[in-house]
């Protein structure tokens, strides 16, 4: 149960302090005041908003915007090491010149419609408003559950409108080119697996033997790979293993017989092990920088040569 407490100020006249227990039962105070009246209706007044769960506290409204994303908010939302790097860039570049200096409290919809016409001025896509967007209003939706403030200042702000673009599907002929240009071997197996599984560029690099069952040439997607600054990744590597794809569940799909061929005798050939990357970056004793040109042709997607740049840069050594 709260209570008030008597003391005396400064100038010698009595003040009184009003103190409850939080949902933690640790003693908080509610305020000072001139009368033990108005104490008591102070303590009062916290009991009941701890008892509606209610426990927010005005001066946790007060601290900057800057203070409780680095303090509070980046080091405890749960989110993928990549969205985490992502997020911290956006944040700092973004987020931070224009909300970093205000109070939480402060921060209303007017400001954050301002921050989003600002950035439309600026030259912004609105995809990338968008993002922006999103991840302030994932900050106020943590904020808001817990009670640091108790106004969502993104609800109801509309972003600009992102039109939907139809995707551009790779022909016979345009895919012909690519691989063509691609030099023999691992190289053009890594492209017709790509081709024919549509597998994400993480999912691929992660491919290994133990992931096709041969006999039935069934393929199971089950660990993807990205590529992280150190800072971000938990062991200060430069690519992470992830147990698990992008979409957080595992897919399993059938191989034609003529992939699923082209993939046993790579596996000979190259006295893969079932845990051994299907393509993985050969040792070299220099870079080899190749670049190969397609020729133009009608077939091709682009209205001047297109420049292919080598595989090599994107595999990955079979530790990563």
């Amino acid at each position: 149960m709260g209570q008030t407490r008597k003391r005396l100020g400064k100038d010698g006249k009595p003040r009184y302090t009003a103190y409850y227990d939080d949902i933690r039962g640790q003693r908080r105070s509610a305020g000072t005041f001139a009368s033990k009246k108005e104490a008591d209706k102070a303590w009062q007044r916290a009991e009941v908003k701890v008892s509606e769960g209610r426990t927010g506290e005005p001066a946790r409204g007060r601290q900057r915007f800057r203070d409780y994303v680095e303090n509070t908010w980046l080091p405890n939302h749960e989110m993928e090491a990549s969205t985490r790097e992502g997020y911290t860039y956006a944040i700092h570049k973004h987020l931070m010149p224009e909300f970093g200096g205000m109070r939480m409290v402060d921060i209303l919809p007017e400001h954050v419609r301002a921050w989003i016409t600002k950035l439309k001025n600026q030259g912004m896509k609105p995809v990338t408003i968008q993002c922006n967007k999103i991840i302030l209003s994932a900050i106020f939706t943590t904020a808001l559950d817990d009670q640091v403030t108790y106004l969502h200042p993104c609800r109801g702000v509309k972003s600009p409108p992102i039109a939907r673009k139809p995707l551009r599907i790779v022909t016979p002929e345009q895919f012909d080119d690519v691989y063509n240009a691609l030099p023999e071997g691992t190289f053009r197996l890594l492209a017709e697996t790509e081709i024919e599984s549509g597998l994400r560029w993480g999912e691929l690099s992660e491919l290994r033997p133990k992931d096709l069952n041969l006999k039935t040439r069934i393929l199971t997607v089950s660990r993807t790979v990205v590529e992280l600054n150190p800072k971000f990744h938990p062991e200060g590597g430069h690519f992470l293993v992830k147990d698990y794809p992008k979409d957080k569940e595992y897919r399993r799909f059938k191989l034609s017989a003529q992939m699923t061929e082209k993939l046993e005798a790579h596996i000979r050939e190259a006295r893969l092990t079932r845990d051994d990357l299907f393509f993985h970056m050969p040792p070299q004793d220099k870079p080899r920088a190749r670049i190969t040109e397609i020729p133009h042709g009608t077939s091709c997607w682009a209205p001047r040569p297109v420049i292919v740049c080598s595989f090599d840069h994107a595999l990955f050594a079979s530790t990563h």
